[in-house]
């Protein structure tokens, strides 16, 4: 037998002469959190612990190297554990540890027990002088002194108070401690163990202590909310931050040129077209006219330059622009961004963008971290990026080519393997943008059938319960469904999202919306009450309502547990310090930033409003607060997003991490939407969706990086 080959089974082994004899640390009476140092019985040095959690038996120790961490120094041999655990390490009395429970390891869950083999790679440190138990609180420990120059004393001291436990039980094993600290002790040792199991999956010992710090960091958070707004692209609000990849030829930090606007044909516009109808919503004090738009350079502009005729203060509403599925890919254009002003339904405006300096949440995201790289999980509009928010996937819409929403199948031009090229122009499209807006022969809520014969419904579609913009039918005594006679209304979707992964696993979850007790309550009425504005109540922005778990009459107990107000809710809920595990907030619709109805400025007031309650929030200390679009509203924005999948990702947006143990500056990690759902995922040791593996094959194939969680994000230790 070769030295890491695993020991017989049985009472007659025979011992391998270049391992030790398993040593019972009950009977060496070692102190918790001490070193086990000695003599071997020929008076050689020896480090002897004992490997916890579960007792692994046939794991590999060795000393670590000093240089490279999480490798064996090349110098010193390893030894193998025994049945409890237990090892002796001769030739040395001191020296960081480093065990590898690898997949031939036996895990005991008592002593003695006869143990079942280890499904998955383990990797465990134990900092220098602290190795008599090594398992998943010594690993956090020598984390977090890699994180402080290597101080013990101020590591344990931090962990020992974020557990509530006494520093003296952190390096005992967990199974002996008794009282309160054996609960708290366990639940971290099987937290930390799932994080421990995650990077140990990477090859290169720099890979696994990247992964180790970044999951160790997400670990340290127990509450994640969601702040959803509306519309935004990055460059639009943002593109002037410092060091960020803003503007081209504006922000000095941008990483790339301006690729100027084309018309359909590819020729280079001249100018811009005028924005088509005015820059302004109707209602507004200042009216900015379509004729005093035409004839702009190619190139963007700030919409709130005091020097400009075109001026507009962030607390005006402009015009809504078209943002919808297959007009967003043709806007990006495979990357070049340079379609964005010909496939606009409001011309020249896409390319304006405002100095932000002036907002609440420029001088939060400088407080905490601005996300510069982060794009639209699913191209266009908000029904499609909420929904893929929670689900990674589309909506289905099985046989729609014989159903009431027939008429709703887009009219697409594809090439000869049957990819997207175009939306099908109308018989009356103008042949320049600077004559005309784009008109296509139908632009429609749902995809043609796939291979496969499934249609999917990729812009507006309503929900088929109440709170819908369609309204109940005459005959439905419950006044809880949408009528199904509307052609926009979608069947109820089963396609397994976040919500039923967090269920699944016991963990508590809620989407909170602006205005929905009150929606609720007119939308059921009868008659039919109002949606006024305010709130304006966005029905197509509430995506678990579009799923059949949430059925108001079968799942009423479900629905009401996890769907809530803000208002009479989530104020409450964050005050008091019950927020759920996983909270999401849907601003209402006069205070979500949207374009055509609402102002940059009321929004971001807002915003900034709901974190400074998260902050006051008994639950702050442990909190991550991510605020994000749902998607661009139309807007240029000139980063490039990577190739992935058939649904995006899109366009790129803003992001604000906030938390307590955010990396302070610009944080340039690719993300798209749906890292959100990666961030939970890890985060809760969730089954992954579909739609991420998806996802991640798609942008391996095609040379982009992985989409990262936000753990990278995140210090170990809090950083204010």
């Amino acid at each position: 037998m070769g030295r890491f080959d695993t020991h017989p089974q049985g009472k007659n082994m025979k011992l391998n002469p270049m391992r030790p004899l398993p040593l019972m640390l009950m009977s060496i009476g070692l102190g918790a959190g001490l070193i086990a140092c000695g003599s071997s019985s020929d008076g050689v040095p020896a480090l002897k612990g004992q490997v916890v959690g579960s007792y692994y038996e046939n794991a590999v120790v060795c000393l670590e190297s000093t240089t490279v961490k999480l490798s064996c120094d090349s110098g010193a041999s390893p030894v193998r554990t025994g049945a409890d655990g237990s090892f002796a390490l001769t030739g040395t009395d001191k020296g960081a540890l480093l065990v590898t429970v690898g997949t031939d390891a036996i895990r005991h869950d008592a002593v003695g027990d006869a143990g079942v083999k280890v499904a998955q790679k383990l990797v465990f440190r134990a900092p220098d002088g602290h190795s008599a138990i090594v398992g998943a609180l010594s690993t956090e420990l020598a984390a977090l002194m890699d994180a402080n120059g290597g101080d013990f004393a101020a590591a344990s001291a931090k962990l020992a108070a974020k557990l509530g436990v006494s520093e003296a039980n952190l390096l005992a094993d967990p199974n002996k401690v008794t009282g309160d600290d054996q609960a708290k002790l366990k639940a971290e040792s099987a937290g930390v163990t799932d994080v421990v199991a995650a990077a140990s999956a990477q090859a290169a010992p720099a890979d696994i202590a990247a992964a180790l710090n970044s999951g160790l960091a997400l670990n340290n958070i127990k509450t994640i909310v969601v702040i959803y707004a509306e519309n935004r692209g990055f460059d639009n609000l943002y593109g002037l931050f410092p060091g960020a990849n803003g503007v081209p030829g504006v922000n000095p930090s941008a990483t790339s040129a301006y690729v100027p606007q084309k018309d359909f044909d590819g020729s280079t516009l001249p100018t811009l077209p005028p924005t088509w109808g005015g820059m302004t919503a109707a209602g507004q004090s200042v009216v900015i006219s379509q004729a005093q738009t035409v004839g702009m350079a190619n190139k963007p502009f700030q919409i709130d330059d005091a020097a400009s005729p075109l001026f507009l203060a962030p607390t005006t509403i402009t015009r809504d622009l078209v943002h919808r599925f297959y007009n967003n890919q043709m806007q990006i254009n495979g990357g070049a961004n340079d379609k964005f002003a010909a496939y606009s339904d409001a011309g020249g405006l896409t390319m304006g963008y405002y100095d932000g300096s002036k907002m609440k949440m420029w001088d939060i995201a400088k407080q905490y971290a601005l996300a510069d790289n982060l794009y639209i999980g699913a191209f266009g509009g908000s029904f499609l990026t909420h929904q893929y928010l929670i689900c990674a996937c589309a909506p289905q819409y099985p046989n729609a080519d014989t159903s009431v929403a027939k008429g709703s199948i887009a009219k697409i031009d594809v090439d000869a393997k049957g990819n997207f090229v175009r939306l099908t122009p109308s018989a009356t499209a103008p042949s320049s943008v600077l004559n005309g807006a784009p008109a296509y022969a139908n632009d429609g809520a749902i995809t043609p059938a796939d291979a496969s014969g499934m249609f999917y419904a990729v812009n507006t579609m309503q929900p088929p319960y109440q709170p819908s913009s369609n309204s109940y039918a005459a005959d439905d005594g419950t006044r809880l469904y949408a009528d199904t006679t509307k052609a926009n209304t979608l069947p109820p979707q089963t396609q397994k999202n976040i919500g039923d992964l967090l269920t699944g696993k016991n963990i508590d979850w809620a989407w909170y919306a602006g205005a929905w007790k009150d929606t609720t309550a007119a939308a059921t009425a009868a008659p039919r009450g109002a949606n006024g504005n305010p709130p304006n109540f966005q029905y197509h922005h509430q995506p678990f309502n579009y799923f059949a778990n949430m059925d108001p009459v079968k799942n009423a107990a479900y629905r009401a547990a996890h769907l809530k107000d803000y208002d009479s809710q989530f104020v409450a809920d964050a005050a008091n310090g019950t927020l759920p595990p996983v909270a999401f907030y849907k601003p209402q619709g006069n205070l979500n930033q949207h374009p055509g109805y609402a102002s940059v400025a009321d929004g971001d007031a807002h915003i900034a409003d709901v974190i400074a309650k998260l902050k006051k929030s008994p639950q702050w200390k442990n909190m991550l607060v991510i605020v994000t679009y749902d998607e661009n509203g139309g807007f240029y924005d000139h980063a490039n997003p990577p190739k992935g999948d058939k649904w995006g990702p899109g366009t790129r947006v803003p992001a604000i991490i906030v938390s307590p143990y955010v990396k302070k500056g610009v944080d340039h990690t690719q993300y798209d939407s749906a890292s959100i759902l990666r961030a939970i995922t890890r985060r809760f040791s969730l089954p992954v969706l579909d739609g991420l593996s998806t996802r991640d094959k798609a942008l391996a194939a095609n040379g982009a990086k992985p989409m990262g969680d936000f753990s990278s994000s995140l210090a170990l230790t809090p950083q204010e």
